[in-house]
């Protein structure tokens, strides 16, 4: 069936009303924006304060219709926070877990430290410097490695006394005259520095090659894999050189031995500085005299 051609609005009083609505908007809009064209023709001031009224009114309105657009912007947003925060709130609580397992731990070394020390009445010993002297030469051609100190009797130094650079363990003084000594290089065959490794407090030997490097030899332990980067400092064992000292590096892996390169270079190093041994051997006892015969008493 064909649609009806008439499109009044037939007996309908609602769509009678909006109609009229629509028609009286239309007209009132028209008639508005008429009277507003005239105004900023003929009266620009009073366009522009009539402007700033209508913006006055509109604003609060904008910006509430703003806050509630950002508002629901928002919610996503603070969703995907919730979820991240709690993820690294969980992640955070685990770190916080495994370093309390590591205190723990650690207080626990410290506590028997202080209390293997006040058993075996040990004392910390700082190593004294005795003097700072230049090193005017060094052997680099033959076998034996040996360096010449501008420092002597004169100044203290003494045969046993530890040399020690800016980077590291140089040596001992071998002999001492008036003023110079020579020095024992750790490189030198003859010489032997006990030492440990930093990861593991492992202990081991740095017996000097003569070619300028250092063999690392375990002590007492076998199939001791070295590998290449670990550190060796003196470990104070045989009181002269103190603790802590850097000795050497390994260069090489091995197995129960392992090629290393010291940290201090004589070559390149100008002055050094010579300690007193960290634990001196104590002074030997005085001898007993012999007392005089008691005469015999008279008859």
């Amino acid at each position: 069936m064909a649609p009806a051609r008439d499109r009044r609005t037939g007996f309908s009083r609602r769509r009678q009303y909006s109609a009229f609505l629509g028609y009286v908007l239309a007209v009132a809009g028209a008639v508005v924006g008429a009277v507003l064209l005239v105004a900023s023709t003929i009266n620009p001031p009073l366009f522009a304060s009539a402007r700033m009224m209508v913006a006055s009114i509109t604003a609060p309105v904008s910006s509430v219709l703003d806050s509630v657009v950002d508002a629901a912007a928002s919610v996503p947003q603070g969703i995907g926070t919730y979820f991240r925060v709690h993820s690294e709130n969980a992640d955070l609580r685990a770190e916080v877990a495994r370093h309390r397992a590591l205190l723990l731990k650690a207080r626990t070394i410290a506590y028997d430290n202080r209390r293997l020390r006040a058993l075996l009445r040990v004392r910390d010993r700082t190593p004294e410097a005795l003097v700072t002297a230049r090193l005017v030469s060094s052997t680099a051609s033959s076998g034996r490695r040996f360096a010449i100190l501008n420092a002597g009797r004169l100044q203290g130094v003494t045969s046993g006394m530890p040399v020690r650079g800016p980077d590291g363990l140089v040596g001992r003084i071998l002999e001492a005259g008036p003023l110079a000594a020579r020095v024992l290089l750790i490189s030198d065959p003859e010489s032997l520095v006990p030492v440990r490794r930093t990861r593991d407090g492992l202990p081991a030997i740095a017996a000097g090659r003569g070619d300028g490097q250092v063999d690392i030899r375990s002590v007492n332990a076998t199939n001791v894999r070295f590998a290449p980067g670990d550190l060796f400092v003196t470990s104070g064992t045989g009181g002269l050189y103190p603790p802590g000292v850097p000795v050497a590096q390994v260069g090489t892996a091995g197995s129960d031995s392992a090629v290393a390169i010291p940290y201090a270079s004589p070559d390149s190093l100008d002055f050094a500085i010579v300690e007193r041994p960290f634990m001196p051997l104590p002074a030997p006892a005085p001898r007993p005299t012999a007392s005089p015969p008691v005469p015999a008493p008279a008859p």
